[in-house]
């Protein structure tokens, strides 16, 4: 049996809370409940509590942007993760922009994890290299040293709830990234899915869902989507347009289709 392909729409910093329930209610509109694919909305922190009264959980799950890695605490403006236990499923960790943004350490990406898998939220991690890393022949000890550190202290366990995403900082938009190549994006996840097997063993890997992301849209959804090592694909821009994100879940829900 095929995995859920899983489709994530990280909104960033878009959106109002207005603006947030209405896209949720034009893709409530447009997105039929699809047993084989699973779509994932990630809004802002402002706006995941409403719309967690607001959505149709048959429909979409509700993913976490970020969240501090201590469960309380004086930590002035933080919000954690033991605090979002009770509104989201996912949460996205290490993503690029927090990295390059916000200065955040391998060692900070792993702690965040170690706080999403204690607080029973599976963690979508984001792994992958620049442009000047890739240019220096660097990628695949980027990817090693990202992949096997935000897993450490992890247990076989744990790993079953866990995703990854590529998300080659160099294919990225918001960073003028250019369009990477389906089978670079095949190489890579390969790549990351032998690091899993090598620390966690093969079947770990094999049931690990690893998505693709950077720059991911309605007209090249299905490239990624057809690779053999591609579980879902996690979307920037695409997912703030309900007419281009309807499309990728459509499209993932043919593939999937296709494929039985």
């Amino acid at each position: 049996m095929n995995k859920k392909l899983l489709i994530v729409g990280n909104w960033k910093m878009h959106l109002n809370v207005h603006q947030s329930s209405l896209l949720v209610h034009r893709l409530q509109e447009r997105i039929a409940v699809h047993h084989d694919v699973e779509v994932v909305l990630a809004p802002s922190m402002l706006a995941l509590q409403p719309i967690s009264m607001q959505i149709d959980r048959r429909y979409f799950r509700l993913c976490a942007q970020d969240a501090y890695y201590k469960d309380e605490g004086g930590y002035t403006g933080e919000v954690s993760f033991a605090m979002l236990g009770d509104l989201v499923h996912y949460a996205i960790v290490g993503h690029s922009s927090r990295r390059i943004y916000f200065g955040e350490t391998l060692d900070i990406v792993r702690d965040k994890v170690q706080a999403a898998v204690r607080n029973e939220i599976t963690p979508i991690i984001c792994v992958g290299e620049t442009r000047q890393e890739r240019d220096a022949g660097e990628e695949k000890q980027v990817l090693h040293d990202q992949v096997t550190t935000a897993l450490m202290n992890l247990t076989g366990k744990d790993i079953e709830n866990v995703v990854i995403a590529y998300e080659p900082v160099w294919a990225i938009s918001a960073f003028n990234g250019t369009i990477a190549k389906p089978e670079d994006a095949q190489k890579m996840i390969a790549y990351i899915r032998k690091q899993v097997s090598d620390l966690y063993g093969k079947r770990a890997a094999e049931s690990m869902s690893i998505l693709y992301g950077g720059s991911v849209n309605e007209h090249d959804v299905r490239s990624y989507l057809s690779l053999p090592e591609v579980d879902g694909v996690l979307v920037g821009a695409a997912s703030l347009n309900y007419h281009q994100f309807s499309e990728i879940v459509k499209v993932a829900h043919q593939l999937q289709t296709e494929r039985k």
